[in-house]
């Protein structure tokens, strides 16, 4: 296996004695080459090739599943040379750490004993690093919410909260979250017929109830002008040059919700409607991801929508989405 990288990989001990790995964002794996291994143990590099051949020897570990040929850019003078370097893996690494002499290494045995113990006997380890980053994470996108919502007084603190632990499982699975990570896209490419006739019908229905409930009048969900929800409704399904403008069933969902909230295609009952075929749209796709949704973080969304400006259209229908992530 050949891979090719740009930057070394910072590979250390910490003071506990655990091997950690400091690398950019964009890389996902965990190699050294033998002078990283001997740093990391202390000891020299013939002693790392030594052990690394009686493992390899004893069959401890498969030498091709453990070891990548990486091709590694060094700057040599003024020029940028390409070397292919025998990188290995953590388990390569650990096996290693198990036989040196050495003051690091011993260090390590006693960490790794600790950590291991601690999965046998409890059935997890815990990454104090990953909990802490995935929390600043999360507060960020706390923050996020509190930003949208601010000075924006028809939202209670009690529905931004609701919204906010609502979001809070689909945080904690978003180890690359910021504040521009909202998705760009969702994840159902599903067709599904939906006629305007259908939605229609569901709102008269909807407007009846309420009325019934003294909860809305007679001007609850009249278009401004005829056919304005259908034409809404044909923007969702939109295709340009044969492909659909918003190929996912959350994109749909999410978008018919923004544009029924924000181009008022009723003389009143703007965001309760949208709310309605919001929820309508996805039980009629099947989308589960709706059950999440209680009534107070659909009425916090439905207002941060409202009350948004334009120019953050798509940081709101990223919002969406990504309260309708699987």
């Amino acid at each position: 296996m050949k891979k090719k990288i740009k930057k070394e990989l910072a590979i250390y001990q910490a003071k506990n004695g655990a091997i950690e790995l400091k690398l950019d964002d964009k890389q996902e794996t965990f190699w050294a080459n033998i002078n990283q291994i001997a740093e990391i143990f202390g000891v020299q590099k013939p002693a790392i090739s030594k052990h690394l051949k009686n493992i390899y020897r004893d069959k401890e570990l498969d030498k091709q599943a453990t070891v990548s040929i990486l091709e590694t850019v060094q700057k040599e003078g003024k020029r940028n040379v390409t070397r292919k370097i025998e990188y290995y893996n953590l388990d390569a690494i650990i096996s290693v750490g198990y036989r040196v002499n050495s003051k690091q290494a011993t260090q390590f045995r006693i960490w790794a004993t600790k950590t291991l113990k601690q999965h046998i006997t409890k059935g997890y380890t815990i990454n104090k690093k990953v909990l802490q980053k995935n929390h600043q994470e999360f507060l960020q996108a706390v923050e996020d919410i509190k930003l949208l919502a601010k000075n924006n007084e028809q939202i209670g603190n009690d529905d931004i909260l609701e919204l906010i632990k609502t979001f809070s499982d689909t945080w904690f699975n978003l180890e690359s979250y910021d504040k521009q990570g909202f998705p760009k896209t969702g994840f159902t490419k599903k067709k599904i017929k939906i006629s305007a006739e259908e939605l229609y019908s569901e709102i008269a229905i909807l407007k009846n109830e309420l009325i019934r409930k003294k909860e809305a009048t007679e001007l609850f969900a009249n278009e401004t002008k005829k056919g304005r929800l259908e034409g809404i409704l044909g923007n969702v399904f939109q295709a340009v040059f044969g492909k659909e403008v918003y190929p996912t069933l959350e994109e749909k969902a999410a978008h018919l919700l923004y544009f029924i909230v924000k181009n008022h295609p009723f003389s009143d009952g703007n965001k309760r409607t949208g709310a309605f075929a919001f929820i309508w749209f996805l039980k009629k796709a099947r989308l589960k991801s709706y059950y999440k949704i209680t009534p107070e973080a659909l009425t916090a969304l439905t207002l941060l929508i409202a009350e948004s400006n334009p120019k953050d259209k798509e940081k709101m229908v990223g919002l969406v989405l990504l309260l309708l992530k699987k």
